[in-house]
Parts: C-alpha cells; structure tokens; sequence
C-alpha cells in the first residue's frame, strides 16, 4: 500500500488525541478519513476542523458507538457510501478505569471491556468484508498496558492484554487473504485521554502525531514484511 492517494480508512475514536493525529496523518498523504464519535456533534466539528487544513484526504464524521455492531455497519456502509471503499481500519476508541480491585466496580469494569476489547471486535467484524475485498490493513491500539500489568490497571490491563492477544490471532486468521494486520502499543502519550489536558509538562511523552506517523509508516511496509506487533516507547522517560 505504497501510494496512500485515494484509499479510506475508518478510524474509531477520531474526534481528538491519537484518532485525530492518524486521520490528519493519513490525509496529508491522500487517505480520506472516515472518524467516529459517539457524538455527532463531536464527529462533525473534527471533520470540519481536518477538511480546513486543505489536506489531499478528506474527513467524513459520523456518530458511531463501537459496543453496538449494527452502529459499526451502519458507520462502515457509510463510509462506504462516500468514499467507494474501506481500504484501512484503524481500531482506536479506548477508555481508561483505574481503581485497585476493591474499589472497581462492575460498571466500570463492564465499560472497560466492552469499549476496549468488545468495541474492537464489533469494529474488526464490521470492516472486514471491505478489507478483504481491498486487501487492506487492520491496526489496532493497544497499549504497552497489554504486555505490562500494574496497580490498580486490572480492568485496563485485561483489556489491552486481551486486545493485543485478539489481534495477534486475527492476524494468523487474514494474512492468507491479504489483509495486513499490526497492534500498536504505545507507552505514555500525551492525549486527552480520561479527560487531561496535555500541557508542556508533557513534552517527553509520545506525541499524537508520532502515532500516526507510524500508522503512515506500517502501511508503506513493503507487501513482504509485516510488524505484527510495534511497541512505543516515550525515548527518554522522565
């Protein structure tokens, strides 16, 4: 997938942070992005503030709950719909609950799996006719949460233990069929996620946009080679 110019990727989670950072990533090389958001409101004003960069890509927003499949075909064939096809599925949408285990509770736990392992799975089963049909490229974003567990992490790490297992084995399922498939795990980033506001205090962290340059990165791989699996690192942690 050498030439990025007019293929489309669906990325989950892409109103902010690292969904944002890859769909501008992947426009500025000519991919239309297709983002989602549980908000349309949200969806919308990304792609409105993506298409004003005057990026070859262009942005469609649409409002889609990764824990409902339907909401994920529905997205899909939206998708589908404006740009002609679905060449690239980048499962991003993520939430974090961080309690030692006698204080999670079941909602939390609940919420935890089934945006970050179940969501990927609805959003994997609702691409995947596309992608094999365009040999195209499955990346989902784990987390370094998936090889590494820690204090009051057993939601989170069950998630991301479970998701870089999901997508290993997923891998092992298309790679006959010609579709790529790599999981990224980045350490610390520096991202909205569970409501921060990145500041300059995180400068050390990994950024956003270095995500999305290896997303960029991993679909110009050689047809040969496949990186199944890309751990990030911040390169000097403080």
């Amino acid at each position: 997938m050498n030439n990025l110019n007019n293929t489309s990727a669906y990325i989950t989670g892409g109103t902010k942070g690292i969904g944002f950072a890859v769909a501008e990533s992947l426009m500025t090389e000519g991919t239309n992005a297709i983002i989602t958001s549980r908000s349309q409101q949200a969806a919308t004003a990304a792609a409105a503030e993506l298409n004003a960069k005057g990026l070859p890509g262009k942005a469609l927003g649409l409002e889609a709950d990764v824990r409902d499949m339907e909401s994920q075909r529905k997205a899909i064939a939206q998708g589908v719909e404006a740009f002609g096809k679905v060449d690239v599925v980048v499962a991003n949408a993520g939430i974090g609950h961080f309690a030692p285990i006698q204080d999670l509770t079941a909602e939390q736990w609940q919420e935890t799996i089934d945006i970050n392992l179940t969501g990927v799975f609805n959003s994997v089963k609702a691409g995947l006719d596309q992608l094999i049909a365009n040999k195209g490229y499955l990346l989902t974003i784990a987390s370094l949460a998936g090889t590494n567990f820690f204090a009051k992490g057993s939601a989170y790490n069950a998630s991301k233990f479970g998701l870089v297992g999901f997508t290993q084995a997923v891998m092992m399922d298309v790679r006959s069929q010609g579709v790529k498939v790599s999981t990224i795990m980045p350490g610390s980033v520096a991202t909205h996620f569970n409501g921060r506001t990145p500041s300059e205090q995180d400068a050390w962290k990994i950024q956003p946009e270095d995500i999305g340059q290896m997303v960029v990165d991993l679909l110009r791989m050689p047809a040969r080679t496949l990186p199944s699996k890309v751990e990030m690192r911040p390169a000097v942690p403080k």
